[in-house]
Formats: structure tokens, C-alpha cells, sequence
């Protein structure tokens, strides 16, 4: 019985195991004969397990100034990683991985800027390999060189591309800057890098194969490839020479005394275009952790404009044929509504013309043209010169500022600059009318965008935006705006070298809560200059606001940077300088012998300044065409960026900054006068990022 009961259940699981292999036969036919198998297409699921897509990324292009120097490229860079997984040294005698942890982390530190014990703690981890954080992301190659020469077995690296900017905090709300992003891809997120982000990116290719279970591409197997199509390269109107002239400038005043925020601003007069903007506070988009701010203050900063506002509501006035210049009024104060409006000095000067109000700048005759004129004709002109609307700049964040006026004490306040706002961009634009005889020109900040192939794709130029007032009217403003600066308030606005129309501002700053700020400093104090007088070439607006200091202070470092641009461009008086047997203009001294050119300078009684062993020149300070006076100093960058520290005993500060910038490194200074003690020694290689002190003393 028992042996029976065996052979039968025997039989029944035979009888199983051939029913499910008959399943599992009929399955595999199945399969091999299907395309769709549980509604997925079996091939297109092969093949994309084995088909591979990798990203060719474009290169970015490169952003340059007027005169074709590179200020934003794309360098490689390099993250730090190490090995600490023994499996990889295959020969001891040739380790491949971190063997003395402790004197890994000790010879790194110092050049990495972090404690031995942190880089300590990550060699330390259970894994195959470590990263060392920000610390040791976006190295250059200076400091991977310096890395490799330790020598240190399982150090390694992993190179990759990042934006770089020569010049540092050079223009940089201007520039703005670029990120590069886990992808590997770099994406601009402030100024130009932000506005022209898709032109400077290029297009990505791709290349796509068929792979093996590891990976690895087959030899013999179709490939598809599409080229990267790099990034175009953007020209701006920016001259380096006149930038650096503003930056100093501002920098200058920002070391002397505290305040909120300072611009300055130039335009070439005759076409429109931005020759320089600098502003503070500055970053450098080297390093983001100096940005505090996303505004650039050129388009996105309003405010109240003070009496500068005065040259429009005079021009709304002449235009309107409402305006007798040599007509008199009473000064002092008015009333106007239920408020009383008043001159700067409270009592004004008596009985006095219209045209020395100007000069004075008053408020009471500046109301009495606004009454006259009624809040929609001096709004419309307002609107007419620019005001309460973008420009249309080439730079993100633009605001417009606000126009808007209602009663008569607040048409009142409209006419001297107060409760109503404007951005710098668009008093620079409102200012081409006076300096082209009633013609508004179009502000532009990008000369040309070139492809990769160098076919221009855009041209920035002087755009015409109608002529908003009439010549006569431009002419008489510009005769209002000398007076004021030569016989009115503002003598202390007057250049040495150059004659200067101005008119100047003095605003009240709005309460959070209402009203104006009353404390001492709570002012925001401009000026709105043209220059040469007699044939316009320059524009220029700067701002400071909430400065511990005086009018003066600002004045100062306005003449001081109208003095410094009148010189560059050779525009100074013959009868201030008068040294013309003294004057060289400077050739273009790009891509010539180095030897050669520093020979030349000397037989013209002109001090070189090399930076660098290289053998040809790349690039000079001031540049070509700049008059320059005999014995000054001319900076010469050469193919070599193994700069030395050179004697600075007796230079000026101002050429101890130049120098500094265009080395690339820091200085500190105290005193004044001429440089007589220096902390790093002559000869001494320099590299970036380096600081120097200095002291000064004013005895030479």
C-alpha cells in the first residue's frame, strides 16, 4: 500500500513540474516572437537600456570692454578630491591613495585656508573617495599646481569650467555674474551675464551610442553627434580707463567717510552710450559672499532727485513759452495750498530774476513756473524728457521711478525734485537733450554681440529719440547750467582743467513713516554735469546718499574724476595746462615686443611699468590715444602672469591702485601724500589675491 500511494503521488508532480514548464516554453515563444510584451515595446526598451546621451556643453562666451580686453571668460577649474581606499594601489612602491593622512591634511591646509583638523576629519571617513567641500571646489590653476607639486599620493583632480572676471569688482553690477550649476552647465543670474544669458550660452550638443552591460561605448555601433554652438562674445561701451577713473574715485570717498550708496555714472554726450557706472557698496563676482545687494543702482535704485530736477521744470517752462529769464520775483517763500514753500537759506536773496533763481536754485521760482505751467503740461513734459519710464537700457531690473503728481503743494514739491523719483539711468538719458541742442539720444551700454564665428548678430549705436525740446530752449539751459556752476551755488563743483555746466541737488529723504528724515546726514546729494561747456563729450551724473560727511566731500571726488577723464581724453584747457611741449600721446602698445616698447617710453621721458616676463605686450594703462604728461607712469601688462612687487617709493596713491588693480591684488594704506614704507618686498612674486600695505607721507 504504501509503495502504491509512493509511485502515485510521484506521477501527480511530474505532472505539475511539465504543466509549468509547458507555461514557460509557450511564454518564451511568446516573447521572441512579440514586439509588445505587457504593453511595453521589448526594443525600444533594449535599446534604451544600451543607449547612452551625453551633453557636449557650449562655451560661454566672453564679455569684453571698448576696447576689446576681456572682462568675464570662461577658465578651467578644478575640485580637490582624494582617494582613501587602499584597493586602488596595486604597486606600494606607487600608492594611489592617501597614505599619511596627517601630513595630507597639515600640507593642504595652508593652501586650501581651513584647519588641518578639518580636512583631517574627512580623510578620516569610511569611503572610497572624499571631496573637501567649498574649500576645495573652483580651484585655479595656480592652486592646482601649488597642490600638485606636494606630491601627495591620492590626491587628485576633477576639472571643470567656471566664469571668471579679470578685474574683479570691476563694473560688476554692470557685468553681473555667472554660476555654474550641478550640470556643469554656467547660467548668469545678475546684469548683462543675466540679461544676454541665452546669446552668451550657446547651444549644447549631444553625442548619443549604443553602449555595453559596463557602460563602455561599442567600436562598431552607429553614433550621433551634434556639435556644441558656443556662445557669442558681447563688446561693451565701457572704456576701462575712464571706469577705473570713476571707481578709484568713489573708492577714494567711501575710504574717507561713511554713507549708504554712491554713484557715478558717465556718457558719451554725442552718442548715448555708458562709458562708466561705479557704484558702492561693490562686489566681486569672484567671490558672492561680498554681493549684498541684487540692485544695480544705475537702473534699479529711485529716489528723490533734489534741485537737479530744476534743469526740467526750467526747460517744461521755456518750452511752453511761459519763462522770462530776466523777469523779477520775490524770493524767500510762498505759500502754496496749505503749505508754504521755501528757499534753501529760508530768506532768499530779495528781489531777483528768474535766471539767477536758477543759478541760486531756488525753490520759490521754481514753484511759480510750475504753478504757472499747471501739474498736466509739466507732466507732460516730464514724461516728454523720459521721466516716470524705463529707457529701455540693455540691463535687467529697470525701474521706472514715479511722476505722479496731484495737488498744488505736491506740483509744487515736483518742480525742485521732491515726491517724485527717478533712476540715474534716466536723468543721464533726460541730459542728452540739453547737450544736443533738444535731441534726446537712447542710453546703450553693448557696442557689438558677435558669434563664434565673428559675424555680428547685433550692433548697439546712437539711437535718437525725437527732439523733445527745441534748440533755443537746449541752449538756454545750457547757459543757465554755467552760471549756476560759475556764479551761482555750485563753485565748488568746478573742475581746474576743464569748464563744467552743472547743476547740483540737495534732497530730503522720505520717512518710512511718513514726511522726511531730519538728522544731519539724511540727505542724498547729486549732480548732473556736462563737460567741455562749449562742445559737450561727456555727461555726467553721480549721487551719494546719507553721506557723514559735507557737499564738499562729494564735490571733491566728482572734479577730481571730471579733471582725470578731461586729461584721458585730451580735452583739457590750453590755458590750464599749457604744457603742450610736455604732452606724449600714447600708441598702441598691444601685441608689440615688450623690450621694444619699454625702450621707447624711456627716449619719450616716460616711466614703464611692466607686470610680468612676457615678451610681448597684452594690454596697457592708460590706454592708446591717452595724452599723457612727460615722467608719468605707464603700466604695461605682458604674456606673464609671474608678476614682482616694484619699488612703490614716492608713487601716489593713485598709482598705487592702478597698479593693484591691474595686478590683481589688495592694498591697505594709511597717511597721505607719497608711499614711503611698502609690506611686501621689491622683488617678491605677487600672486592674486595677495594684500599690500602701504603708508604714505606727504613729503616726496
Amino acid at each position: 500500500m504504501k509503495k502504491r500511494v509512493t509511485v502515485k503521488s510521484s506521477a501527480l508532480v511530474l505532472l505539475i513540474v511539465a504543466f509549468f514548464l509547458c507555461l514557460a516554453i509557450g511564454k518564451l515563444f511568446y516573447v521572441a516572437l512579440s514586439t509588445n510584451v505587457d504593453g511595453v515595446n521589448l526594443k525600444e526598451f533594449a535599446d534604451a537600456r544600451n543607449t547612452k546621451t551625453r551633453t557636449l556643453y557650449a562655451s560661454r562666451g566672453t564679455i569684453y570692454d571698448s576696447g576689446g580686453d576681456a572682462l568675464a571668460l570662461s577658465v578651467n577649474s578644478y575640485k580637490l578630491i582624494a582617494y582613501l581606499s587602499e584597493s586602488r594601489t596595486v604597486n606600494e612602491n606607487d600608492p594611489q591613495h592617501v597614505v599619511d593622512k596627517n601630513k595630507t591634511a597639515k600640507e593642504l591646509a595652508p593652501i586650501l585656508g581651513v584647519e588641518p583638523e578639518v580636512i583631517l576629519e574627512r580623510l578620516n571617513k569610511k569611503a572610497y573617495q572624499v571631496e573637501f567641500g567649498k574649500e576645495g571646489r573652483n580651484l585655479t590653476e595656480i592652486v592646482k599646481k601649488k597642490i600638485e607639486d606636494l606630491e601627495l599620493p591620492g590626491i587628485d583632480f576633477i576639472e571643470s569650467t567656471q566664469r571668471y572676471y579679470k578685474m574683479g569688482s570691476f563694473a560688476s553690477y554692470i557685468i553681473g555674474y555667472a554660476k555654474t550649476e550641478d550640470d556643469g552647465n554656467i547660467k548668469g543670474e545678475l546684469g548683462l551675464e543675466s540679461y544676454y544669458n541665452d546669446e552668451l550660452s550657446g547651444t549644447d550638443g549631444y553625442i548619443t551610442y549604443q553602449s555595453d552591460a559596463y557602460g563602455y561605448q561599442l567600436p562598431n555601433a552607429p553614433v550621433v553627434e551634434e556639435d556644441a554652438i558656443s556662445g557669442s562674445n558681447i563688446y561693451l561701451t565701457i572704456d576701462s580707463s575712464i571706469q577705473l577713473i570713476t571707481e578709484n574715485a568713489i573708492k577714494a570717498l567711501d575710504e574717507a567717510y561713511d554713507f549708504d550708496w554712491a554713484i557715478m555714472s558717465i556718457m558719451d554726450a554725442k552718442t548715448g552710450a555708458i562709458v562708466a557706472s561705479a557704484t558702492s557698496p561693490t562686489f566681486n563676482p569672484n567671490n558672492l559672499n561680498t554681493l549684498e545687494s541684487y540692485l544695480n543702482p544705475l537702473v534699479s535704485y529711485t529716489y528723490e532727485p533734489g534741485s537737479t530736477m530744476k534743469i526740467f521744470s526750467w526747460a517744461a517752462a521755456i518750452e511752453e513759452g511761459k519763462y522770462q529769464g530776466d523777469k523779477l520775483y520775490k524770493s524767500g517763500s510762498i505759500p502754496v495750498a496749505d503749505v508754504v514753500v521755501s528757499d534753501h537759506n529760508k530768506k532768499g536773496w530779495g528781489e531777483i530774476t528768474f535766471d539767477y533763481g536758477f543759478a541760486m536754485s531756488s525753490n520759490v521760482a521754481a514753484t511759480m513756473l510750475a504753478l504757472d505751467l499747471g501739474k498736466d503740461k509739466l507732466a507732460y513734459y516730464y514724461d516728454k524728457f523720459g521721466f516716470g519710464k524705463k529707457t529701455g537700457i540693455e540691463l535687467s531690473g529697470e525701474l521706472n521711478g514715479d511722476m505722479k503728481f496731484k495737488y498744488k503743494s505736491e506740483l509744487a514739491s515736483a518742480s525742485f525734485g521732491q515726491g517724485v523719483t527717478v533712476t540715474p539711468v534716466q536723468m543721464l538719458e533726460a541730459l542728452t537733450a540739453i547737450a544736443n541742442d533738444g535731441v534726446m539720444l537712447k542710453p546703450y551700454i553693448v557696442s557689438k554681440i558677435a558669434d563664434e564665428k565673428g559675424k555680428i548678430t547685433y550692433e548697439g549705436k546712437k539711437t535718437e529719440l525725437g527732439q523733445v525740446m527745441k534748440e533755443s530752449t537746449a541752449k538756454k539751459m545750457r547757459e543757465l547750467m554755467y552760471n549756476a556752476n560759475y556764479d551761482g551755488l555750485s563753485k565748488m563743483w568746478q573742475p581746474t582743467s576743464v569748464k563744467m555746466l552743472a547743476k547740483t541737488g540737495t534732497a530730503q529723504i522720505a520717512s518710512p513713516s511718513g514726511g522726511y528724515l531730519s538728522g544731519q546726514y539724511d540727505n542724498i546729494y547729486s549732480v548732473a554735469g556736462i563737460f567741455p561747456d562749449d562742445n559737450p563729450r561727456y555727461i555726467i551724473y553721480a549721487a551719494v546718499k546719507k553721506i557723514v560727511g559735507s557737499q564738499r566731500n562729494v564735490a571733491d571726488m566728482v572734479t577730481k574724476a571730471v579733471d582725470e577723464i578731461a586729461s584721458y581724453a585730451n580735452i583739457t584747457k590750453e590755458d590750464v595746462t599749457n604744457y603742450q611741449d610736455n604732452i606724449i600721446k600714447l600708441d598702441n602698445f598691444k601685441s608689440k615686443k615688450t623690450s621694444e616698447v619699454v625702450e621707447y617710453l624711456i627716449s619719450k621721458n616716460l616711466i614703464p611699468i611692466v607686470l610680468g616676463s612676457g615678451n610681448y605686450i597684452t594690454n596697457q594703462y592708460p590706454n592708446d590715444k591717452t595724452s599723457v604728461v612727460k615722467a608719468s607712469k605707464v603700466f604695461l601688462i605682458t604674456n606673464s602672469n609671474d608678476y614682482i612687487m616694484p619699488d612703490l617709493h614716492n608713487w601716489s596713491l593713485l598709482e598705487v591702485k592702478t597698479f593693484a588693480k591691474l595686478a590683481n591684488i589688495n592694498i591697505n594704506y594709511t597717511g597721505y601724500g607719497y608711499v614711503n614704507n611698502q609690506s611686501i618686498e621689491v622683488g617678491l612674486p605677487l600672486n592674486q589675491g595677495d594684500t599690500l600695505n602701504i603708508t604714505l607721507d606727504k613729503k616726496t
